[in-house]
């Protein structure tokens, strides 16, 4: 579903991601973890070209998508993404939000979309915030919408950066329950957390990054337990020492 092939990103001297070479299945939750600055929430946002890349290539469903003729904004549409600040437009309802996109882009008559946005605010546990304004609603529901949103264009993928880091604590994992479900749909998810927790119970597989690089890839097993990189296991003994 994603490819990196040899992506390299720099700002100015800085080499922000080196020669990053993996894939993301259908169907698969790929949780990307490492320290602060390692270059995860950079490779996540390659992916709908928020952050451009200097040399490589990134295949999303097949398609190249630095292809000159690709058009972004129809491609961002097919791609799911939930921010770390949740980004809802503060002067529309909640109900706005969801069927603004896919009137717009998709064409959706409006009965149609809020069928569908009533159905999505279900899943994630907000049938009744449909009315209310985004400053109305603590952090994890405003996070639970934002993923509301990203489904209403029906992605194939979701991209997640840092979902839960700008939440309180008793927040997380009512958000963290969202994507759990989602990945027993089958859905295909590429995380940047720093919620091991969450990386242990719900990844099918973990890259670590540090310096720009993926340094590991494993199964959650496989990595908590006996991780083989040096500096995977410094960092995962950190973890556990805090």
């Amino acid at each position: 579903m994603i490819k990196f092939s040899s992506v390299n990103k720099w700002y100015g001297e800085y080499h922000a991601l080196v020669d990053v070479n993996a894939e993301v299945r259908k169907g698969e939750v790929v949780v990307v973890c490492g320290p602060s600055g390692s270059g995860k929430s950079t490779l996540i946002r390659t992916v709908n070209r928020l952050e451009e890349i200097n040399r490589g290539q990134i295949f999303f469903d097949g398609q190249n998508i630095h292809d000159k003729k690709l058009g972004l904004n129809a491609y961002r549409s097919r791609v799911g993404f939930v921010f770390q600040q949740f980004n809802l437009f503060p002067h529309l309802s909640v109900l706005d939000n969801i069927t603004l996109s896919p009137m717009r882009v998709h064409g959706l008559k409006r009965a149609d979309a809020e069928r569908k946005a009533a159905d999505l605010l279900a899943r994630v546990g907000l049938s009744n915030k449909a009315s209310a304004f985004p400053p109305q609603l603590s952090g994890g529901q405003q996070q639970r919408v934002a993923i509301a949103r990203a489904l209403a264009m029906d992605p194939p993928a979701m991209l997640f950066d840092e979902p839960t880091s700008a939440l309180d604590p008793e927040m997380v994992g009512e958000v963290l329950n969202v994507m759990k479900s989602l990945a027993q749909e089958g859905m295909t998810m590429m995380c940047v957390t720093h919620e091991m927790g969450f990386a242990r119970e719900v990844a099918d597989r973990v890259w670590f990054m540090d310096a720009g690089k993926i340094l590991e890839t494993a199964e959650p097993e496989e990595f908590f337990l006996r991780p083989k990189h040096e500096r995977a296991q410094r960092f995962l003994s950190d973890l556990r020492s805090h």
